[in-house]
């Protein structure tokens, strides 16, 4: 109950003031109209108007007619057949997955070649971010049967995280004194 009567003498206070400061402001002017070609459309001309828009224009249609247009559909992308060799050279086997089961991972055996499977982009990051002479762009793109491109932009623009341990300071808790 207090609050709404606190509440209320704040939204009445000094109201008349500014209703009229608010009253005394200019008002915005608006933008001015623009004359249009047809300003008085009678049912004459407005029927002379879906007339010529429903007319066919026959010059216009021998041209149209001259056009031809030939299209060929792609070639459909053949399927791999289940005992197909092609599908197994599409793809290799995963070079590192994770212990146990945790979340499903371990269900994939075999990557397409292209791609990198998420255990296997942390490890190769690992491997580039603590030996960069040894595991060079070309030796990750080569292993993990990528392209350069992409690996190049994975080692520049990846980093995997680091934990910093900062130990504590040995000489206790520090007071701030007054000056």
């Amino acid at each position: 109950m207090m609050g709404a009567r606190v509440g209320r003498m704040f939204r009445n206070f000094n109201l008349e003031n500014r209703a009229h400061r608010e009253i005394g402001r200019e008002k915005p002017v608006s933008a001015p109209r623009h004359p249009t070609p047809v300003t008085n459309v009678t049912a004459e001309s407005a029927e002379e108007i879906t007339e010529e828009i429903h007319k066919k224009n026959d010059p216009l249609l021998t041209l149209l007619k001259t056009v031809y247009v030939e299209s060929k559909d792609p070639a459909p992308q053949s399927v791999p057949s289940e005992s197909g060799t092609k599908a197994e050279a599409e793809r290799r086997p995963l070079k590192f997955t994770l212990p146990g089961d945790p979340y499903g991972i371990c269900d994939i055996t075999d990557v397409p070649k292209g791609k990198i499977s998420i255990v296997e982009a942390l490890n190769a990051l690992n491997h580039h971010k603590r030996e960069p002479q040894t595991w060079t762009p070309e030796k990750v793109a080569q292993e993990y049967s990528l392209d350069l491109k992409d690996t190049r932009g994975l080692l520049t623009f990846f980093i995997p995280f680091e934990v910093k341990i900062i130990p504590p300071n040995e000489g206790g808790p520090q007071q701030i004194k007054d000056s």
